[in-house]
């Protein structure tokens, strides 16, 4: 059975809108994610309020980290203009606990991987004998 061409081109076009839709979402989710560590780091987040910052959020790299100069200081800035219409602005120190807490988050992420991945395998313990525990 063969559709007619208006059929394949209306679930063509559902197809690529549903993939849109599930990219956007887990680039929101991403950037939430993103915006909760920068929080945790210390850094400050500005709304932008008027059509003044608007502006200004608009001319800035979306949600990346950018490194500036304020006042002679180094300063972090990350725009979300698509979600929170917003900006974070961190210090140097702020900046080495964001990176430090992402760290932190990858290998845990690494080590619930790993942990489930062996869960799912099915490997036979027992085959190696018992073990010596020297910590009981």
């Amino acid at each position: 059975m063969t559709f007619p061409i208006f059929l394949r081109a209306t679930y063509t076009v559902l197809l690529v809108s549903l993939a849109l839709a599930g990219c956007k979402t887990i680039e929101r989710d991403e950037a939430i994610h993103t915006e909760r560590l920068l929080a945790a780091s210390g850094f400050q987040m500005k709304l932008a309020d008027t059509p003044s910052r608007m502006n200004q959020l608009a001319s800035l790299p979306k949600r990346q980290l950018i490194p500036t100069k304020e006042g002679g200081e180094l300063r972090y800035v990350y725009a979300d203009e698509l979600g929170c219409k917003c900006i974070y602005v961190g210090t140097e120190k702020a900046y080495q606990r964001y990176e430090k807490l992402a760290i932190k988050e990858q290998i845990a992420t690494q080590e619930e991987e790993a942990a489930l991945d062996m869960e799912t395998t099915s490997f036979d313990w027992g085959a190696w004998g018992p073990w010596y525990s020297p910590w009981y």
